[in-house]
């Protein structure tokens, strides 16, 4: 008999806090790829963005109340364990070194953030680790030719982009895919905002996950 090797998802970012925007994208994503696991990473201090607001352990907190009683999501806390900036090339040799050469590793991130991959630490090495995808975010859309991505990134677009899901099945790594997802414009610093000036963001976020919120005063504006 020929193992099935695993299908994973992964999905990084500080989680500040997490929210209904981030839910459905995953949710949809391992639908799209019929993922066996889909694994939520609390960045504990990416150097490309603000230092997150609330402490690490309250966002790796709302991260698992907000997705529990999802049989196919879960938690890696290992950035939050490590020390130093929070680097994804790090996180996905860590990864394949567990998991095996055959998992198909599926790191997902948004438009928005793929058009800054060339910034990223050893950001070519990511594609050696993991197929890459996209979900589309309100805004931020990717032009077929790589048009805008910069000389480096667009030939990387251009040589690795498929086109249905099924194109990563065969190969464990280094495919670029584009998942359709619901355009939800909920934006963490958003809610942030709102819960500074003491409004409602019902609705938002899961109820669960705003208790949580209001019980320990995070992101409260006094």
């Amino acid at each position: 008999m020929v193992n099935n090797p695993r299908s994973i998802g992964l999905f990084g970012g500080t989680f500040d806090p997490i929210h209904f925007g981030h839910l459905r994208i995953a949710e949809e994503v391992a639908d799209y790829l019929a993922l066996a696991e889909l694994r939520f990473i609390p960045a504990a201090n990416p150097l490309l963005r603000q230092p997150p607001v609330a402490a690490p352990g309250h966002r790796l907190a709302m991260v698992r109340l907000a997705i529990e009683g999802n049989p196919r999501f879960s938690v890696d806390e290992r950035e939050l364990r490590r020390h130093g900036p929070s680097y994804t090339v790090e996180t996905l040799e860590e990864l394949r070194k567990e998991l095996g050469e055959q998992a198909r590793l599926h790191l997902v991130i948004g438009a928005d953030a793929f058009h800054g991959l060339a910034g990223w630490h050893r950001w070519e090495r990511l594609f050696e680790l993991a197929h890459v995808v996209i979900a589309a975010r309100p805004g931020h859309g990717l032009d077929h030719g790589g048009i805008g991505l910069g000389e480096a990134l667009g030939n990387e677009w251009r040589s690795r982009v498929r086109g249905a899901p099924e194109a990563l099945r065969d190969s464990p790594a280094g495919a670029i895919l584009c998942v359709p997802t619901s355009l939800l414009d909920i934006s963490a610093s958003r809610i942030r905002r709102l819960l500074a000036r003491g409004e409602s963001v019902r609705y938002l976020l899961p109820g669960a996950v705003l208790d949580y919120i209001q019980a320990n005063r995070i992101y409260a504006g006094d």
